[in-house]
C-alpha cells in the first residue's frame, strides 16, 4: 500500500524529467537509434538497447542512463519519494509516450513495437 502510495505521490508531484529528456531529444544519435528500433523505454524509467548494439550505441544509452538517474535522484528528494519509485514513474509516462514505431519493453521484459493501439505498460502505472 505505501508503494501504491508513493507511486500516486510521485505522479501528482513529479513531471517527466524533463532536463534529462531535453538533451537527448536534441541528439541526431539519439533520434536516430530511436527511430530505427536500436533502442527504447524500459518499465524501470531507463533506456534499453534492443539486441546487442554496438559499443557506441551502448554508451550513449548508459549517458543517457546517468543522466536520468540524476535528474531521478533530485526529483526523488523534492517529492519525498525514492529514486527507484520516482524512476517507475517516470518509465510508466515515457512508455506512454512513445510514439507509433518506436520500442518499448513491456512488464514481462520483452520488447515490443508500439502500434496505434496504447503501451502495454505495468498494472501499478496509473
Amino acid at each position: 500500500m505505501q508503494f501504491a502510495a508513493s507511486i500516486a505521490l510521485a505522479l501528482a508531484l513529479a513531471a517527466a524529467p524533463a532536463g534529462a529528456m531535453a538533451f537527448q531529444d536534441r541528439d541526431p544519435a539519439y533520434a536516430a537509434a530511436r527511430a530505427a528500433g536500436q533502442v527504447g523505454e524500459q518499465p524501470d524509467g531507463y533506456l534499453g538497447v534492443v539486441g546487442s548494439g554496438t559499443p557506441a550505441l551502448r554508451s550513449m544509452v548508459s549517458d543517457i542512463n546517468i543522466r536520468r538517474k540524476a535528474a531521478y535522484t533530485r526529483g526523488a528528494q523534492e517529492n519525498g519519494s525514492t529514486v527507484e519509485q520516482f524512476a517507475f514513474v517516470s518509465g510508466c509516462r515515457l512508455i506512454l509516450r512513445t510514439e507509433a514505431g518506436e520500442k518499448y519493453q513491456a512488464p514481462d521484459g520483452t520488447w515490443m513495437t508500439r502500434g496505434s493501439s496504447p503501451p502495454v505498460r505495468d498494472p501499478r502505472c496509473i
